[in-house]
């Protein structure tokens, strides 16, 4: 369930657009464990941690504690008659909403140490439906696929078109499908890196579902979140969507050629980025004429920089 609209994100698939191996992933609440291992062709698995299935742990209460004064039983029964069905529902829906985030972030940690051990650079791109995320991979992927390896997990509700555009473009791409879900989570990338299987010192790009509310709140184990915002959206939206640009390491501005044609002033923009994240690095682009993509590419190889030098500490 996501913890910001409430959808249980059923019917979720994944589909290896290379092999068409297609297989059903089951919604996070529904794990017991930390994550499934990793098939990484001898670099070894990583496991789920899985708890003790016990009256204790699923709903919190010292169940070995029976023995206790019936006056003091009696005094708590007449206090929960102030309480209203609608409370017990949210301090359970709170609860279960702390499990899911903690879960998602245990398998997320894990992600993260096993691309970090084999240096593998993921940007997870995040963006309002209609930004230009595919197209812009789909010119990433031309213009670097020469320099360094590109990997692409994929996520939409449904269909796979974006995933046979990457596809075509020359990209190993993992389509998932999340059904009723808004977002990608860590479970789920952690089924696609599985199959997918990125090569060490990769670009991994997971371009997550249209919706800047709720990937912004959950941890996929990438190295940075890249905001794309385009031109056509309004100067606004940082402050509309605050937690998703605050999330953000890199916010790319798109279809800036564009500009001629829109009353959008990239000066509010950047600045009502700013104020919402001081720290946000900031690039211009157009993913259909290349203006400014030769940015975006030295930022991304200072990214792999970094990762690289930090794998020898």
């Amino acid at each position: 369930m996501c913890t910001s609209c409430g959808c249980q994100g059923q019917g979720t698939t994944m589909t290896n657009l290379q092999t068409g191996a297609r297989a059903e992933i089951a919604a996070l609440p529904e794990q017991d464990g930390v994550g499934h291992s990793l098939g990484d062709h001898g670099h070894g698995h990583f496991h789920g941690a899985h708890h003790a299935d016990d009256e204790h742990h699923r709903d919190g209460h010292d169940h070995h504690a029976h023995e206790h004064d019936h006056s003091h039983h009696e005094h708590a029964h007449a206090h929960a008659h102030d309480h209203t069905d609608a409370d017990v529902h949210s301090h359970r829906r709170v609860d279960l909403e702390a499990r899911i985030l903690a879960k998602n972030d245990a398998i997320a940690a894990k992600c993260r140490a096993w691309l970090a051990g084999r240096e593998i650079v993921a940007l997870n791109l995040v963006s309002s439906p209609g930004a230009g995320k595919t197209a812009l991979l789909e010119r990433a992927i031309a213009d670097l696929s020469g320099e360094l390896p590109l990997f692409v997990i994929e996520g939409d509700q449904a269909t796979s078109n974006d995933g046979e555009r990457i596809r075509a473009a020359g990209a190993p791409v993992v389509q998932v499908n999340t059904g009723t879900g808004c977002h990608l989570d860590a479970e789920m990338i952690a089924r696609a890196l599985s199959e997918l299987k990125p090569s060490v010192g990769s670009l991994l790009f997971i371009e997550n579902v249209g919706n800047l509310v709720c990937p912004a709140l959950f941890d996929l184990g990438e190295h940075a979140k890249a905001v794309i915002f385009s031109t056509t959206e309004g100067e606004d939206k940082p402050l509309k969507y605050p937690h998703m640009f605050s999330a953000a390491k890199l916010v790319i501005f798109n279809k800036i050629d564009l500009l001629p044609h829109l009353d959008f002033s990239m000066e509010r923009a950047r600045e009502n980025v700013l104020r919402v994240n001081p720290d946000a690095e900031i690039v211009e682009v157009s993913a259909k004429t290349g203006a400014g993509m030769q940015t975006l590419y030295d930022w991304i190889r200072a990214q792999r920089m970094a990762v690289k030098e930090q794998a020898l500490v």
